[in-house]
């Protein structure tokens, strides 16, 4: 990774009990619905090459100038315990290289990863100071999540799009394209989150730090006046919905965002923390990078055909109840038995 710390790392995660992963393949932790349409994006060739020319547009070098100077940028000298954290992240998941990190004065918390050709880590100060160290160590693994998962050049386009959209608005029809692409990518990333929600639990190892980081991004720094159970209950409250009109009220919420509702978050970490698929990871079988230019892309919809008729099975909202039958024939399909 050009540019980023080649120093190495000196076993402080695993002397501290954590496991790591060696050549552990993003595929290990990211979510179905991202898992499938990042593996069918992956196979298909020239993609990448294709991609990176259209977005020459975008200008990475004068986001990372603006980093440089008026942001600090983390090391050895400047917020070094952020540096550790980012070094065991990195060592953790088997990250080549490690990304620089910059903190950037902003009250409201934040994280980002992004770059075209090298990954660079954002933490605002509203962040840091919000969060305390084992919070902020399932965040820095998300971001580092982030970095393994290719999702970096992603963000940076759809941010590029955001903006591009705004200034271009006045433009007869020049904005409905712009804002279709920003659509489906904001769609796309808010899947992406719910697997770098899975990273930093990889990195950090506890998730209970996980669930107080995700409350305190609801509800600040009030942990005392919090309780993770009543957290999780508002989003089985969330989930059931009610009737059909707070399920596309739940649509309309959720398209301008780039991240997915808090509760939603916590709720979807904390099934995939309790389930085979988690422990069988952490007792260290996992797919391997070596392996991913042999995954299957048809194994990777199956997958995530899965996923999504598990999620409809399980969900209590009225519009998964209608659509569950089409889902339902949908795994059939994938799965050989006929419709």
């Amino acid at each position: 990774m050009p540019g980023g710390d080649r120093t190495g790392h000196d076993g402080r995660a695993a002397a501290r009990g954590r496991r790591r992963f060696p050549g552990l393949s993003s595929r290990a932790y990211e979510h179905p619905a991202d898992r499938s349409a990042l593996v069918a994006l992956r196979r298909l060739s020239g993609f990448d090459t294709v991609f990176k020319a259209l977005s020459g547009l975008v200008p990475e070098r004068s986001l990372r100038l603006l980093f440089l100077s008026d942001s600090v940028r983390v090391g050895e000298e400047q917020f070094p315990h952020l540096h550790d954290m980012l070094r065991d992240a990195c060592y953790i998941l088997d990250l080549p290289g490690v990304p620089a990190m910059y903190v950037s004065q902003d009250p409201k918390p934040g994280a980002m990863c992004v770059g075209l050709d090298e990954p660079v880590i954002v933490l605002t100060t509203g962040l840091v100071e919000l969060l305390d160290e084992e919070e902020m160590r399932a965040v820095v693994g998300h971001e580092v999540g982030h970095a393994l998962s290719g999702h970096a050049v992603y963000r940076t386009v759809l941010l590029f799009l955001t903006n591009l959209a705004v200034r271009i608005s006045w433009i007869p029809l020049g904005n409905v394209a712009v804002t279709a692409i920003v659509t489906a990518l904001r769609e796309w990333f808010r899947k992406s989150e719910l697997s770098a929600d899975r990273a930093g639990l990889l990195v950090g190892q506890d998730v209970q730090a996980s669930m107080r980081g995700l409350m305190k991004l609801a509800g600040g720094n009030h942990l005392h006046e919090m309780n993770v159970d009543a957290f999780l209950r508002q989003a089985e409250e969330y989930e059931a919905g009610g009737d059909l009109r707070d399920s596309v009220l739940k649509i309309l919420n959720v398209l301008p965002r780039s991240h997915p509702f808090t509760t939603v978050r916590a709720a979807e970490l904390r099934r995939w923390a309790d389930s085979r698929d988690f422990q069988r990871l952490m007792d260290g079988h996992y797919p391997r990078r070596e392996e991913d230019k042999d995954a299957s892309v048809t194994d990777a919809f199956r997958e995530s055909a899965a996923g999504y008729a598990e999620t409809v099975r399980t969900s209590a909202d009225p519009l998964f109840k209608i659509v569950g039958g089409a889902t339902d024939r949908i795994r059939r399909g994938f799965n050989g038995t006929g419709a």
